[in-house]
């Protein structure tokens, strides 16, 4: 029988068509992947990241912050200052999220691609073992930051037991991320004297409340008017609703600041 043979025509052909070379199918999606996926993680030219997370536009981005910050008032002669807003006239609010409780690899994905300067103060006893998530938080521009060892209420607490859950957690975070926090938030917004000494010996710079919250559906206000101004600290809540995650908390979040005219600051370039 004669076998038959391709001519040169043929193979020229075939070479042209990729014949002699196929392509694997999961590199092809690939790299149909990277083409849709721009830099940063964020959605291609064709669907903006803030679209990805259902906003209106992008969020402009927070101005230069200012060489030297305005020094919040001391609580007293050689304490920490204690802050619920910080004194500007840029048009910034500050993300804060407590405890650690809630470890949504989503909202990882949220802080990157949006680029959110949020603040994570984070209780060593409720993060347990998921210090490796704030770990990946840390690397796409979170900052973190100290709310004791084990959410005690420190008020009324004598010194040396306010100062072990203060300075421990200094040193626990310090241990895990190798940068000791310089800012503290006393678990249930609670405090005294005490607390503001035992803090400043940990080398606490500011103890930081809150003026307004994102608890549920809408935010609330502890003082002043109703609505968010330039300056104020934000405390978005984590794990009191099961029906709103805190990543579903921050984008409402996002839509109030970006109707009010506002963007997101980095708290620590303040502070």
């Amino acid at each position: 029988m004669r076998r038959w043979a391709p001519t040169a025509g043929v193979l020229a052909l075939c070479l042209l068509a990729g014949c002699a070379q196929s392509v694997d199918p999961i590199e092809r999606l690939g790299k149909k992947a990277a083409q849709r996926v721009g830099p940063h993680g964020s959605a291609s030219a064709g669907r903006p990241a803030y679209r990805r997370w259902g906003l209106a536009g992008p969020l402009p981005s927070a101005p230069r912050p200012p060489a030297r910050p305005a020094a919040p008032h001391a609580a007293g002669p050689g304490l920490a200052p204690v802050v619920d807003r910080v004194r500007t006239t840029d048009r910034v609010v500050f993300l804060t999220y407590d405890d650690g409780a809630e470890r949504d690899p989503r909202f990882i994905d949220l802080v990157r691609e949006l680029r959110l300067p949020v603040s994570m103060f984070l209780t060593d006893s409720v993060v347990g073992p998921g210090y490796g998530h704030f770990a990946r938080l840390k690397a796409v521009g979170a900052s973190i930051q100290n709310h004791t060892l084990d959410h005690a209420a420190l008020r009324g607490l004598p010194y040396a037991g306010q100062r072990a859950e203060i300075c421990g957690q200094q040193d626990k975070l310090r241990s895990r991320f190798g940068v000791r926090p310089h800012l503290f938030r006393p678990p249930y917004g609670t405090y005294d004297t005490t607390t503001l000494r035992a803090a400043t010996d940990c080398a606490v710079t500011a103890v930081v409340l809150w003026r307004a919250s994102m608890d549920g559906e809408r935010l609330t206000f502890a003082k002043g008017e109703s609505r968010l101004r330039p300056g104020d600290i934000v405390s978005v809540a984590s794990g009191e609703s099961a029906a709103r995650s805190p990543r579903e908390r921050t984008v409402r979040l996002l839509r109030e600041i970006q109707g009010a005219g506002l963007t997101v600051g980095r708290l620590e370039d303040y502070l």
